[in-house]
C-alpha cells in the first residue's frame, strides 16, 4: 500500500510573531517544515509528501522543504488545502494529513498510524490523556468542573483510507471542522485512536517554540 502525507502549511504564525508563515519558523535552526517532512520520511512508512503552501509563498517553502517532498500552493482554508494536497496523490491507499507545527513527533507515532489504518480502520488519530484539571465557563463568569474520564488531546498525523477521506472532503461543504477525522465523523464515519506522544505538541506560542527547542537540544 502506498502512503502519502499531506501537510498543510498555511498558518501565519501571528502568535509567535513570526511575519512570516508558523512552518518556516526554525527550531533550533531548521524550520518547522523541514522537520515534518523529515521526521514523516524517517519514519520509514511514508512514500511521498506533499506539503501544501501559501501561494505567496512557494518559494520560500520550497526550500525549506528537503527534496523529498513536493510543494504546492494551497487553497482558502485547511480543509481547501487539505483537497489540494489529496488531488497530489492519486496513487495512494493511505493518506496521513499532518501539522508542520507538530514538527517533533516521534517516528514510533507515524507507524503506528499508519498500521492501524492498514489493519482495517478507515480513520485513525493518535491521542494522549487530558491531565490538566479541565473547567467550563457558564452564565456570569462562573466555571464548572469537566469531568476528564476519557477525555484525550488529539494530535497528528491523522491517518486515513484514502477513499473515505476523499469522500468526507467531498461532503464537507461549509462544514468546517477542526480536524480531518472531524470531517470523516460527519459523513457517519469510525474514528479510532491510537497512542500519541508529549512531543508531538503543536507549536504556537514563543513559549512552545522555546520548549521545543530546548527538547531538540536535550535529545
Amino acid at each position: 500500500m502506498e502512503v502519502a502525507a499531506v501537510v498543510p502549511a498555511a498558518g501565519s504564525g501571528e502568535r509567535l510573531g513570526a511575519g512570516r508563515p508558523k512552518a518556516l519558523v526554525e527550531v533550533a535552526g531548521v524550520a518547522m517544515v523541514t522537520r515534518a517532512v523529515d521526521g514523516l520520511l524517517g519514519s520509514g512508512v511514508v512514500d511521498e509528501v506533499i506539503v501544501v503552501a501559501p501561494p505567496e509563498h512557494l518559494e520560500e517553502m520550497a526550500k525549506a522543504v528537503p527534496t523529498a517532498g513536493r510543494v504546492v500552493p494551497g487553497g482558502h482554508d485547511r480543509v481547501a488545502s487539505v483537497a489540494l494536497g489529496l488531488a497530489e496523490v492519486p496513487g495512494a491507499d493511505v493518506v496521513l494529513v499532518h501539522d508542520a507545527a507538530r514538527c517533533l513527533c516521534p517516528a514510533g507515532v507515524v507507524s503506528a498510524v499508519v498500521a492501524a489504518v492498514r489493519a482495517g480502520h478507515a480513520a485513525v488519530v493518535p491521542a494522549i490523556p487530558v491531565a490538566d484539571t479541565v473547567r467550563r465557563a457558564v452564565d456570569g463568569g462562573r466555571v464548572e468542573l469537566v469531568d476528564r474520564t476519557g477525555l484525550l488531546a488529539v494530535q497528528t498525523p491523522q491517518g486515513f483510507d484514502v477513499d473515505v477521506l476523499r469522500r468526507a472532503h467531498a461532503a464537507a461543504g461549509d462544514h468546517r471542522a477542526t480536524d480531518d477525522a472531524g470531517l470523516v465523523e460527519a459523513i457517519g464515519g469510525e474514528v479510532v485512536t491510537v497512542p500519541g506522544d508529549p512531543r508531538a505538541f503543536k507549536i504556537t506560542t514563543p513559549l512552545d517554540l522555546a520548549m521545543a527547542e530546548a527538547l531538540v537540544r536535550a535529545l
